[in-house]
């Protein structure tokens, strides 16, 4: 990768991959100046990128990620790389067979711990929220929105958010669906952290031993008769939860599957990262679909496959007590795409977007496959104040 920062209002990017000694991308990895909740986590397919100021040019830039060695090197070091490519060494772990505790206690010591290894004071996730709302199996509308998010962790409920940027594509839906909360709350509600989970409906198996930073790692997996599960990384020296992936089945033919991600913060404690999932159901479709199917030839179908698809990146944390007293927005029951807000066009210019992710691509080139329309043009036009 050739020199990729810039200095833009006393701002530094960095930019770069982070992949493992065969070559092959390393995903979720954490990046940053630890010590000043300053950094990113990677992409799937290895690419991170941040901004930061003159002042941290001497800090240490830190790469953690489960499985490998923790990576240092000075941003300033960093910068001068011609090639910005971190190379990961795998760290080998094998851990002697619990025979002390079995994989259900570990969980359950885990969830016992939730609050303690989390952030829990009140803190603001500065997040980038995007969905994309797939009709017939395509995207056919995109919106992007900034939000601070007032948290306590996963261990509590979100206390309020404040939506202070928005932006959307053309909307080329014809089922138009809309949901009863922000997808915000449902990012919330969908969280096993936040639920509880009831650890007599899964069977809780070990399924690899590996590590992270200083701590050794134990994945264990939960799963249900029904093929619903629940995988948890879990440290076996903290008992710290540092990633979870799901998935779950729901009557007539829903289902979800989702990832949490999280990194600590200056203080060790973690807060969320990254999460991404996708909701797939079917809709009634409308009438005035089933005439036009009709009237050109084609046989109506009773329902359309839906779905909406969500990336979150927390692009930044505060967690300064005096300036996270404000609640945010009470919580409106109202789809997203309802907030109305002036576009700032030079907000969305500035902000230090995370690469593009296999997930965003797919859905960009499949709206914009849609009538050949770049999703640039279309922010340009769908968003004039």
């Amino acid at each position: 990768m050739s020199s990729s920062f810039f200095f833009s209002q006393s701002k530094i990017s960095i930019e770069g991959f982070v992949y493992d000694i065969y070559d092959y991308p390393v995903p979720y990895s954490s990046i940053g100046i630890s010590k000043k909740n300053i950094g990113a986590s990677s992409t799937e397919d290895g690419s991170f990128s941040f901004s930061v100021s003159k002042k941290e040019l001497m800090d240490t830039l830190k790469v953690s990620s489960i499985g490998y060695e923790t990576y240092k090197i000075s941003v300033q070091d960093f910068i001068k790389l011609k090639d910005k490519k971190i190379i990961l060494k795998d760290k080998i772990t094998e851990l002697k067979e619990i025979s002390i505790q079995s994989s259900k206690t570990i969980v359950k010591n885990a969830l016992k711990n939730l609050k303690a290894n989390t952030l829990n004071s009140k803190h603001i996730l500065g997040m980038l929220y995007r969905r994309w709302s797939v009709e017939d199996k395509i995207c056919r509308f995109f919106i992007e929105q900034y939000i601070d998010v007032v948290d306590r962790g996963p261990s509590s409920n979100i206390y309020g958010f404040k939506i202070r940027h928005n932006r959307t594509s053309s909307d080329y839906r014809f089922v138009k669906n809309l949901q009863n909360k922000h997808s915000l709350q449902y990012m919330e509600w969908n969280n096993p952290l936040r639920k509880g989970i009831l650890l007599g409906a899964y069977k809780w198996k070990k399924i690899k031993d590996t590590n992270y930073d200083d701590d050794d790692i134990v994945v264990i997996k939960g799963s249900e008769k029904n093929g619903d599960f629940i995988t948890l990384y879990i440290g076996l020296n903290t008992a710290k939860i540092y990633r979870l992936e799901m998935f779950k089945t729901h009557k007539e033919g829903r289902s979800m599957d989702a990832i949490y991600v999280y990194k600590n913060n200056n203080q060790n404690k973690l807060y969320l990262s990254y999460h991404k999932r996708e909701y797939t159901f079917q809709f009634k479709t409308p009438e005035h679909i089933k005439r036009i199917m009709i009237q050109t030839g084609k046989k109506p179908k009773p329902f359309v496959p839906v779905a909406y698809r969500h990336e979150v990146f927390v692009l930044n944390l505060d967690d300064n007590s005096k300036t996270t007293k404000s609640k945010g927005d009470e919580y409106n029951q109202r789809d997203m795409s309802l907030y109305k807000l002036d576009y700032d066009q030079n907000f969305w210019n500035n902000l230090s977007l995370p690469p593009e992710t296999k997930f965003y691509q797919k859905n960009r080139e499949e709206l914009e496959g849609l009538f050949d329309v770049p999703i640039e043009i279309q922010f340009k036009y769908s968003n004039s104040n």
